[in-house]
C-alpha cells in the first residue's frame, strides 16, 4: 500500500498513476483502514490534478467510496463488530469533509456526464451524507447551486444514476427544512411522480419505494412543501395509485410495501399535527378529486392484505377527521353485502369481535373517533340508534348503537374498553345527546324490568370486573357526566353509587388499582363540580363533608393525581391515534386526557371551597348565564336580521332579473311591431295588385257601401284640413311679410356708425332665432301637406276600388276567400286612416301653439324696430348738425387763406399738404422698420 501510494504521488506518467490507483482500489475493500490512512490524501490530490482522465478519477472515487462506506460484505461484517464499522466510516468522512473544498470538488465531478465519473461520485456523496449528514448538508447548502446540481441527476437517462440520485436526495433531505424547500421548488414533485407513473405506480419495483420515501422526506412536518404540493394539483395525481381490481389475492411483498408508503404519504398531508387550515384544504382536495372514494373502495374490497387494510382504515380516518363533507360521504358508504350495510356498522362489527387482529381493532376505533370528531350530526345519528323510538323491532339489521352496547357488556375486556371509548366520543362536547342517552333502557334478563344504560354501567363497575373494563366504563361515565347537571342528578339518584366511589377511593390497593381509584376520584369530583343541588341528600356541601370524613381532602387530591402521573396517560396524550404495543396497555384515550387536564384543577379548587364561596360562584354563574342569554338573544336577532337582509337581497336580485327580462321582452315586442308595420305596408301594396287582378265577392257590395260612407267622411275631413292648411299658409305669408319689413330697416341701419350697431346686435340675433323658428314651422307645414297628399292618394285608391267593385259583382262565387281578406285589410286601413287623422289633429294643435308664440315674437320685434327707428332718427339729426359745423369751419378757413394770400404770405393748397403729410408718414414708417 505504501509503495502504491508513493507511485501515485511521484510517478510522472499518467499510466503508472492510473495502475497504482487501480491497485489501491482492489486492496481498499479488504484493507480498508490501511488504505484509508495512507492513501486518502493522495487520492484527493488525484481528483484535483487529473481531472482530464476520467478513468483514474473513477478509480479514485471508487477507492474513497470503499474506504468511507459501511456497506461491507457479509463475511467482513461477521469479522468486525457493527460499532467499529460505524466509527471507521464516520472518522474517514470527518477527515474528508474537514476541507470543504473536497465536497465542492465532488459536486463538480458529479456534474460530469461520463458514467465512470458520475456514478461513483454519486455513491461517494451518498455515503458521506449517511456518515456525517448535517455537516455535509451544510457544506452543500452554502456551495453555489449545490442542491440544483444534484437535482439534475433525476433527469439522467441512465436508470442506474437516476435511481442512485434518488437515494442521494433521500439522505440530503433528511431533517433539513431549507434543503427540502429548495428540492421541492426545483420541480422534484413533478419528476418523482413521473418516475412513479413510469415504473407502474404500486406495481412498480424498489425504485417506486425510494421515490415515495423521498416524497415523505420532502413533505413530513414541512408546511411550506405541503402547501406547494396541494397548490400544484399533485394530490389529484395520487388517485391512480389506489386503483385495485376485484381479485386482490397474491400481492407481492414489494406491492404491499409500496401501497403502505403511498397510504403513509396521504396521511402526512392530513396529519392531525399539521396546521388545521392546511389539513382542511388537503381533505377537501382529496374528496373533490375522488381519492377518498378510492380509499373507501379498498376499505370494502375483499382479499386485501390485513396490514394494508389496517393502514387504509387509519388513512381514511385522518382524511375524514373534522371535515364535515368527508364525514357525510363516509356515513353514506355501504359495504357490498346482501343486504347492503353501512361501512361504519361493518367496521364496528370488526372492533367488537375478539377474533380480529388487535391492530385492526385499534384502527377501527380510530376511524370511529375521527368520524365523530367535531361532527354533531354523526354523533346524533349514532345515539339515535340507541333511543327507544328508533330501534328496529324486527331485528333484521344490526345498528351501530346495538353493536356498541353489545361490546360494552361482552365478556371480552378489550371490546368493553373500545365500545366505552367509542360511546364517549359520541357524547363529546354535546350536552343534548348526554341528556338523550339517559332515556336508553336495557333488557338485562327475561322477567326483570329494564334498567337504564347509566345504571347498567354502574352495576358492572360494582361487580369488580377486569381493570381495563372498569377504566373504560369510568372514562365513559366521566365524559357523560361532565358539563351535564341532569346526568349528574341521575347518577346521584342511585343511592349505591356515592358509597361505592368513596369506598374505592378510601381503600389502599395495589398499583394496578390506583388507576381505578384516580378515575373514581375524578367521577366523584365531577359529581360535585357539576352538581345543581337538586337532590337534598347529595348537595355539594354534603358531598364535600363526606369526602372530608371518609377520605380526607389531601388523600382525595393525591388519588386524583394518580391519573396524570401514569405512564400510559402521558403516552395517550401525545397523539389522537390509539397506538398500543399490547392490549394490556390500552387504558387511556387521547380525548379523555384533554378532559382530565381541564377538570383536574377545577375539581381540586372545588373541594377546598367553602359554602359561601360556592354561593358566590353560583351567583356569578347565574349572572353569566343571564349575560349569555342576552348575548344569545342578540345573536338570534342579528341572525334573523341577516336572514331578512339575505331575503331582501334575493328579492332585489330577482326583481332586477325580472326587470331585465321585461326590458328584453319590450325591445322584442318593439321589433315585432316594426315587423308588423313592414308587413302591413307590404300587404297594402299587394292589396292594390289583388284588386286589379281578382274579382271580388258579391257580398263586398254591402261592405263597399259601408266603406263609401267612411270614404265620404274622410273626404269631408280632408276638405277641412285643406282649408285649414290654406289659412295657415296665408297667416304664414303675412308673418313673413312682417318679418321682411322688420329686417329691411335693420339692413339699412348697418351703414350707420359702429357704436350704435354694436348696441343693437342683440336684437338682430333674436330676430335670427325667430327666423329659424319660422323656418321650422314651414318645414312642419310642408310635412303636413305631404301627409294630406298621401291621404288624398289613399282616398283616390279607395274610390277606384269602389268604382271597380260595381262591374265585378257577377262573379261572386269564385272569389269568396279573396273578399274576406279584402274586408279585413280594408278595416285595418280604415283604422290606420283614423289614427292618422287623430295624429294630424294633434299636430294642428301644436301648430296653433307655435303660431301664437310666433305672433308674440313678432310683436316684440315691432317694439324693437320702433326703438331702433327712433335711435336712427336721432343719429341722423346729430350728423346733420355736424355737417353744418363742418361747412362753417370750411368757410372760415377759406376766408382766412384768402386774407393770408392778400397779405403776401405763401399758403399751400389742401392737396399739397395732404401729399406732404403722407410722405412724412412713410419716412417715419421706414425708420421704425430699421429700428
Amino acid at each position: 500500500i505504501q509503495k502504491l501510494c508513493d507511485r501515485v504521488a511521484s510517478s510522472t506518467l499518467l499510466d503508472d498513476r492510473r495502475d497504482a490507483v487501480r491497485a489501491l482500489k482492489s486492496l481498499s475493500k479488504k484493507y480498508r483502514l490501511e488504505v484509508g490512512i495512507q492513501a486518502m490524501e493522495h487520492l484527493i490530490h488525484v481528483l484535483q490534478t487529473d481531472r482530464s482522465d476520467s478513468e483514474i478519477i473513477g478509480y479514485a472515487l471508487d477507492t474513497l467510496y470503499n474506504v468511507i462506506s459501511n456497506d461491507l460484505e457479509e463475511e467482513e461484517q461477521e469479522e468486525n463488530s457493527a460499532k467499529q464499522v460505524d466509527d471507521l466510516g464516520s472518522q474517514f468522512t470527518e477527515i474528508f469533509i474537514k476541507q470543504q473544498e473536497n465536497v465542492t470538488l465532488l459536486l463538480t465531478l458529479v456534474e460530469e456526464f461520463d458514467f465512470h465519473v458520475r456514478w461513483p461520485g454519486v455513491k461517494l456523496l451518498t455515503s458521506l451524507l449517511k456518515q456525517q449528514g448535517p455537516q455535509v448538508q451544510q457544506i452543500i447548502l452554502v456551495s453555489p447551486m449545490g442542491v440544483s446540481r444534484l437535482m439534475d441527476l433525476l433527469a439522467d437517462s441512465r436508470e442506474v444514476i437516476r435511481n442512485d440520485g434518488v437515494l442521494l436526495l433521500q439522505q440530503l433531505t433528511k431533517s433539513n427544512a431549507a434543503i427540502q424547500k429548495i428540492v421541492a421548488f426545483e420541480n422534484a414533485f413533478e419528476r418523482l411522480l413521473d418516475i412513479i407513473t413510469e415504473e407502474g405506480n404500486s406495481d412498480g419495483g424498489i425504485v417506486v419505494e425510494d421515490c415515495l420515501l423521498l416524497l415523505q422526506n420532502l413533505l413530513k412536518n414541512n408546511n411550506s412543501n405541503q402547501n406547494f404540493f396541494k397548490e400544484g394539483s399533485y394530490i389529484q395525481r395520487m388517485k391512480p395509485w389506489f386503483e385495485v381490481g376485484d381479485d386482490n389475492c397474491g400481492w407481492s411483498a414489494q406491492k404491499v410495501t409500496n401501497l403502505h408508503l403511498m397510504l403513509q404519504l396521504v396521511r402526512v398531508l392530513v396529519s392531525p399535527t399539521n396546521p388545521p387550515g392546511a389539513t382542511s384544504s388537503c381533505q377537501k382536495a382529496m374528496f373533490h378529486c375522488g381519492l377518498l372514494q378510492q380509499l373507501c373502495t379498498i376499505l370494502m374490497a375483499t382479499g386485501v392484505p390485513a396490514d394494508i387494510l389496517t393502514e387504509t382504515i387509519n388513512t381514511v380516518s385522518e382524511v375524514i377527521r373534522g371535515c364535515q363533507t368527508n364525514q357525510d360521504y363516509f356515513a353514506s358508504v355501504n359495504a357490498p353485502s346482501n343486504p347492503p350495510r353501512p361501512a361504519i356498522v361493518v367496521l364496528l362489527m370488526s372492533m367488537v369481535n375478539e377474533r380480529q387482529p388487535f391492530v385492526l381493532r385499534c384502527a377501527v376505533l380510530y376511524c370511529f373517533q375521527c368520524f365523530l370528531y367535531k361532527n354533531q350530526k354523526g354523533q346524533g345519528e349514532i345515539v339515535s340508534t340507541l333511543l327507544p323510538s328508533t330501534i328496529d323491532a324486527t331485528g333484521n339489521s344490526v345498528s351501530a348503537g346495538q353493536l356498541l352496547c353489545g361490546g360494552l357488556f361482552s365478556t371480552d375486556s378489550l371490546s368493553n374498553w373500545c365500545a366505552a371509548v367509542a360511546l364517549a366520543h359520541a357524547l363529546q362536547e354535546n350536552a343534548t345527546l348526554k341528556e338523550q342517552l339517559l332515556r336508553v333502557q336495557l333488557a338485562t334478563s327475561i322477567g326483570n324490568p329494564p334498567v337504564s344504560l347509566l345504571q347498567q354501567c354502574t352495576n358492572i363497575l360494582s361487580q369488580g370486573s377486569k381493570v381495563q373494563t372498569r377504566v373504560g366504563l369510568l372514562m365513559l361515565l366521566c365524559t357523560w357526566l361532565s358539563n351535564c347537571s341532569i346526568a349528574v342528578t341521575h347518577f346521584l339518584h342511585n343511592p349505591a353509587n356515592v358509597p361505592f366511589l368513596t369506598g374505592q377511593i378510601a381503600e389502599n390497593l395495589g398499583e394496578e388499582e390506583q388507576l381505578v381509584q384516580g378515575l373514581c376520584a375524578l367521577l366523584l369530583g365531577i359529581s360535585i363540580y357539576y352538581n345543581d343541588n337538586s337532590l337534598e341528600n347529595y348537595r355539594k356541601e354534603k358531598l364535600k363533608q363526606l369526602i372530608e370524613k371518609r377520605i380526607g381532602r389531601e388523600n382525595f387530591i393525591e388519588k386524583l393525581g394518580f391519573i396524570s402521573k401514569h405512564e400510559l396517560y402521558s403516552r395517550a396524550a401525545q397523539k389522537p391515534q390509539p397506538s398500543f404495543s399490547s392490549p394490556d396497555h390500552m387504558m387511556f384515550d387521547h380525548e379523555f386526557t384533554k378532559l382530565v387536564k381541564e377538570l383536574e384543577g377545577v375539581i381540586s379548587k372545588a373541594i377546598y371551597k367553602s359554602s359561601e364561596e360556592d354561593k358566590k360562584e353560583e351567583e356569578v354563574k347565574k349572572t353569566l348565564e343571564q349575560h349569555d342569554n342576552i348575548v344569545t338573544h342578540y345573536k338570534k336577532v342579528i341572525r334573523e336580521q341577516d336572514q331578512e337582509l339575505e331575503e331582501l337581497k334575493q328579492r332585489i336580485s330577482t326583481l332586477t332579473s325580472q326587470n331585465e327580462q321585461l326590458q328584453a321582452t319590450v325591445t322584442q315586442q318593439v321589433s315585432q311591431i316594426q315587423q308588423h308595420k313592414d308587413q302591413y305596408n307590404l300587404l297594402k301594396v299587394q292589396l292594390g295588385k289583388d284588386t286589379q287582378h281578382h274579382n271580388s265577392h258579391g257580398d263586398t257590395l254591402q261592405m263597399n257601401g259601408i266603406q263609401t260612407e267612411e270614404v265620404s267622411k274622410l273626404k269631408e275631413e280632408l276638405e277641412e284640413w285643406k282649408n285649414k292648411h290654406e289659412l295657415l299658409q296665408g297667416q304664414l305669408k303675412e308673418k313673413d311679410s312682417v318679418i321682411e319689413k322688420l329686417s329691411s330697416p335693420q339692413l339699412e341701419m348697418g351703414t350707420t356708425e359702429q357704436a350704435s350697431q354694436m348696441s343693437k346686435f342683440g336684437g338682430l340675433e333674436h330676430n335670427n332665432e325667430l327666423q329659424k323658428e319660422l323656418e321650422m314651422l314651414r318645414s312642419q307645414i310642408q310635412l303636413q301637406s305631404a301627409e294630406i297628399s298621401k291621404l288624398q292618394m289613399e282616398n283616390q285608391k279607395l274610390q277606384a276600388m269602389n268604382v271597380t267593385a260595381d262591374p265585378m259583382l257577377g262573379d261572386s262565387g269564385a272569389t269568396a276567400a279573396t273578399s274576406s281578406e279584402l274586408e279585413g285589410r280594408l278595416e285595418q286601413e280604415i283604422k290606420e286612416l283614423k289614427s292618422e287623422v287623430k295624429a294630424l289633429s294633434e299636430e294642428k294643435e301644436s301648430l296653433k301653439q307655435q303660431l301664437d308664440s310666433s305672433s308674440s315674437t313678432v310683436a316684440i320685434l315691432q317694439d324693437e324696430k320702433s326703438k331702433l327707428q327712433r335711435e336712427v332718427a336721432e343719429s341722423k339729426k346729430e350728423q346733420d348738425d355736424l355737417l353744418v359745423l363742418l361747412a362753417d369751419q370750411d368757410q372760415k378757413i377759406s376766408a382766412l387763406k384768402m386774407k393770408l394770400k392778400d397779405l403776401g404770405v405763401p399758403v399751400e393748397d389742401e392737396d399739397d399738404t395732404e401729399s406732404g403729410d403722407q410722405g412724412d408718414e412713410d419716412e417715419d414708417g421706414d425708420e421704425e422698420e430699421q429700428d
